[in-house]
């Protein structure tokens, strides 16, 4: 019975020691096969081709040459044409190969990808100085949530220098809330960090929620600025409304201010092809419609809600005032 138990299991092992023989040398043929393959492929190229022609040896005429510089049609994928080295720069004009050095003489090496170091350095590091602006600017601005629609942005300005001298102060419409949000960035970081301390500081009617801004604040080009005392009073009247429908038009926007604001003095309605929504400037006839038109962050214009924000620039006199009913 054991001697009948010990052949069987000889012969199971047998077997399987067989299976793995076959399985090894059926991937060996596989392989061989592929390799046969490879080779077959390879040898049908033509290595007279252009493809296969080194840049100085074409331009000097030594070898067949493809007056349109085309790849031949059995050229395997991994062959890039002389269009590919041309349209990226690393031919010249005149066709021959080029290599930058650092004192910008050409060293005609062959398919050396160009070294525009000048260039290329210059862009990487204005990208390095934006990022570390931006970075800088992060650090010394706060994030200031619950404040009552009556607070203006001089007065939160007002309250906030006492922790250091005030760059910027944007307040904000929250469409989730009837209260609003800012940011407020200092000269310095040690000016943000005190003003960390300010949560829980009554303003209006609610204690006023200050944290670190995971955001910089967007600088607004000089030359829209307010430019005299009346730009500035113009300013106090403006809000700054995004996320507009493009499908609404001037006569909606002013509508749907003075039914719920007052009466409109000036608006402009700015879109283009590139952004899927539009923008507006609304300046109303008095203080008082601007400051109840934040209130409007969250309402529907046409398809969309609307965003509605203290104005940092005017609307100047040269833009069309709002039609009238």
């Amino acid at each position: 019975m054991a001697a009948a138990a010990e052949k069987a299991i000889g012969s199971g092992d047998q077997f399987i020691h067989r299976q793995s023989s076959a399985a090894a040398e059926e991937k060996a043929r596989e392989y061989e096969r592929d390799v046969k393959r490879l080779v077959d492929f390879l040898s049908k190229l033509n290595p007279s081709a252009q493809e296969f022609i080194p840049s100085y040896a074409a331009s000097s005429g030594s070898g067949p040459r493809k007056s349109d510089g085309r790849l031949s049609a059995d050229a395997p994928s991994f062959v890039a044409s002389n269009d590919y080295y041309y349209n990226y720069g690393l031919i010249s004009n005149n066709g021959s190969s080029k290599d930058s050095s650092s004192d910008g003489s050409t060293n005609n090496q062959p398919f050396r990808k160009k070294r525009n170091g000048y260039s290329q350095g210059k862009r990487r590091m204005n990208n390095r100085l934006r990022g570390a602006e931006k970075e800088d600017s992060i650090r010394r601005t706060v994030y200031v949530s619950d404040i009552d629609h009556l607070v203006t942005e001089e007065k939160l300005a007002d309250v906030f220098a006492n922790c250091g001298p005030v760059v910027d102060c944007r307040i904000c419409g929250d469409p989730h809330s009837v209260l609003r949000f800012a940011f407020i960035e200092f000269s310095d970081e040690d000016g943000a960090r005190a003003a960390l301390n300010l949560g829980g500081t009554m303003l209006g009617y609610y204690p006023v929620r200050v944290l670190p801004s995971k955001t910089a604040i967007l600088p607004v080009n000089p030359k829209f600025l307010p430019r005299s005392e009346d730009e500035k009073e113009m300013v106090v009247r403006t809000v700054y409304c995004t996320n507009m429908d493009k499908k609404i038009t001037q006569t909606d926007v002013k509508i749907f201010f003075e039914r719920l604001c007052g009466e409109v003095s000036r608006l402009r309605l700015l879109g283009d092809s590139v952004h899927s929504t539009c923008i507006a400037f609304v300046e109303f006839v008095r203080a008082e419609s601007a400051i109840v038109a934040l209130n409007c962050s969250g309402m529907i214009i046409g398809t969309l809600p609307i965003r509605v924000s203290p104005s940092k620039t005017p609307v100047r006199p040269g833009v069309p005032r709002a039609a009238s009913n």
